[in-house]
C-alpha cells in the first residue's frame, strides 16, 4: 500500500517584464507563442489540447528523455484580457496524480512601459511525489524563459 500524505502550500512570485502588459497576456493566451517557452528544450510533447478561454481546457504530456511522463491538466476559469488568469491544473507523473493547484496570474502596466506581475499559486503536493519547493522553482525557470522570449 501507498504511504498517502498531502502538503499545501501557496507561493507568490513578482517579477517585472520590460514587454508591455498586452505582449505578456498574449505569450499565455496564443499556443504558438506560449510553445516558445514553456516546456523544456529536452521534452518531447504528446497529447496537446490548447483552448484559452474560460471553461477552456489545455493539457500537454511532456516526455523525458529516460521516459518519465509528465502529465499538465488545466481548466481556464477566470480571464481578463491583458491583466488576469485565473486557472485550475493538475499535474501527474506517469499517469499518477503528483499535484492540484490554483494559479491566478496579475499583469499591470508597469513605469517604464513593461509589466509588473504577480503569480500566486496555492497547491496541494500528493504522496511525496512533487513538493512546494520544487514547483516553485520549476515556475521560477518557466518564467525566465518567457522573459527571455518577450
Amino acid at each position: 500500500m501507498t504511504d498517502r500524505s498531502s502538503v499545501h502550500d501557496t507561493f507568490v512570485i513578482d517579477r517585472h517584464f520590460k514587454a508591455a502588459p498586452g505582449r505578456v497576456f498574449h505569450a499565455f493566451a496564443d499556443r504558438e507563442a506560449k510553445g516558445k517557452w514553456f516546456g523544456g528544450p529536452d521534452m518531447k510533447r504528446e497529447d496537446e489540447v490548447f483552448e484559452f478561454r474560460e471553461g477552456g481546457r489545455e493539457s500537454v504530456v511532456s516526455v523525458l528523455g529516460d521516459g518519465t511522463r509528465f502529465g499538465y491538466y488545466v481548466t481556464y476559469t477566470d480571464i481578463v484580457p491583458d491583466e488576469r488568469i485565473v486557472y485550475t491544473y493538475e499535474m501527474t507523473m506517469n499517469g499518477q496524480r503528483i499535484s492540484v493547484s490554483v494559479a491566478t496570474l496579475e499583469m499591470r502596466p508597469g513605469k517604464d512601459g513593461g509589466t509588473d506581475f504577480v503569480l500566486t499559486e496555492q497547491g496541494v503536493y500528493l504522496d511525496g511525489l512533487d513538493n512546494p519547493a520544487q514547483r516553485r522553482q520549476g515556475t521560477e525557470d518557466l518564467l525566465g524563459a518567457l522573459d527571455a522570449t518577450l
